[in-house]
């Protein structure tokens, strides 16, 4: 995947639907559409379920690809080296298990 914002102009072509016709299905202007899948407005982390419902894809899926998006932007926007995807995956695997031994964590602040 390119990113995000192509992987929504793929799905939205594939049905055949025009900027304007998908903003109006997802509750977005046809300009801001054409922001989102160029790249250079982000789409609203609040709209991923109605996205996952309205193109009949899997919402982890959906989820997993817009946030994988923002984590490559940024660290990119940093100048990361590669090593930072393994390191991250590193990170995740011990917030899971940590998780799993300990209840669920709250990062609902961060």
């Amino acid at each position: 995947m390119a990113s995000f914002g192509h992987f929504i102009k793929t799905e939205r072509e594939k049905r055949e639907w025009t900027q304007t016709e998908f903003g109006a299905k997802i509750g977005i202007n046809s300009s801001a559409i054409s922001r989102i899948e160029n790249g250079t407005q982000k789409f609203s982390k609040s709209k991923l379920k109605s996205l996952s419902k309205l193109l009949n894809l899997d919402l982890q899926r959906v989820t997993d690809l817009f946030f994988a998006d923002k984590f490559a932007r940024e660290a990119f926007k940093y100048k990361c080296s590669e090593s930072i995807f393994s390191v991250a995956e590193d990170t995740a695997n011990y917030l899971r298990n940590t998780n799993t031994k300990q209840g669920k964590l709250n990062f609902e602040n961060e």
